[in-house]
């Protein structure tokens, strides 16, 4: 119940606590998505398996948008 003149509720589902987490099949589908709309793959570092090709994707990530907060920095 709002009283008179009371601004209304938030119309916005984000605000209310009611949508579920997000599934690792939501994930991979909007993974999915992503690439073949707008040609951006969404690959997560650890499940590339060439050591080579891992550190390059995360060399390029970091040059562009800078180290993750927390990343294990093997030392440094």
């Amino acid at each position: 119940m709002t009283l008179p003149g009371a601004p209304l509720p938030p119309r916005c589902s984000l605000d209310r606590g009611t949508r579920s987490p997000t599934t690792d099949g939501e994930v991979t589908a909007l993974r999915a998505a992503a690439w073949h709309r707008h040609g951006v793959a969404a690959l997560p570092v650890d499940d590339i398996t060439d050591p080579w090709l891992r550190q390059a994707v995360t060399n390029e990530a970091n040059r562009r948008w800078g180290r993750r907060q927390g990343e294990n920095q093997h030392g440094r």
